[in-house]
């Protein structure tokens, strides 16, 4: 597997955060490109088209967190091999590593993705939606974290809400697309890919394996 580099992870951690009366809770909005971890009873969100998103939690703690991402270019290997996994590799270890800070540990981690539809008209030709799900689906596989619920592709545009302490998901589909702003806000956020590589030369650390401290 190509090992994820790129800048400093603070960089990516969502900020826009609001009180969901509907919930009754202090929510964080995920928006293209960003990831979040709660260990304090928070709802996290965020509305996908072709991107995906993996709600990541370990049940023993109630400690969890979602990403927001997609593989750029034209590319039909998706896999965790190809050139553009590594924008994908960064998003999921990103997550997962900020997890192990909170006190995560790999063997009680489990998994739920989400999104990969066909809804923006500008990555529909390329399958962008469909290599994004391939590409989260092996990676998942290949790091041996369990996927125990996924809601992907089909022609449809998704709102999340995850709630990490209990590892429950609402999804809500609509068929002609989320709203504008957030459709646009992924179709800036795929240009934005196709011309600022992952950069940097800092390598992200991996947890020890089960036994070792986390």
């Amino acid at each position: 597997m190509p090992r994820a580099t790129g800048p400093e992870p603070d960089r990516h951690l969502a900020s826009q955060r609001y009180f969901d009366q509907r919930f009754g809770r202090d929510t964080v909005k995920v928006q293209p490109g960003e990831y979040y971890v709660s260990a304090h009873g928070e709802a996290i969100v965020t509305v996908l088209g072709s991107c995906v998103s993996a709600c990541i939690r370990d049940v023993r703690i109630g400690v969890g967190g979602m990403n927001h991402f997609m593989l750029p270019g034209a590319e039909r290997d998706a896999g965790v091999s190809s050139a553009s996994a590594r924008y994908g590799v960064f998003a999921m270890e990103v997550l997962i590593n900020h997890l192990f800070k909170l006190g995560a540990r790999r063997e009680h981690l489990e998994a739920k993705v989400f999104g990969g539809g066909r809804v923006v008209a500008s990555m529909t030709s390329s399958d962008v939606g469909a290599r994004n799900a391939r590409f989260v689906r092996e990676y998942l596989a290949l790091e041996h974290i369990p996927l125990v619920a996924e809601d992907l592709l089909d022609e449809c545009a998704r709102k999340v809400v995850f709630f990490p302490a209990t590892g429950r998901v609402l999804v809500r589909r609509t068929i002609i697309g989320g709203s504008d702003a957030d459709l646009a806000s992924e179709q800036r956020y795929q240009r934005r890919l196709q011309v600022e590589p992952v950069a940097g030369e800092v390598e992200l650390f991996r947890a020890p394996a089960a036994g070792g401290g986390a």
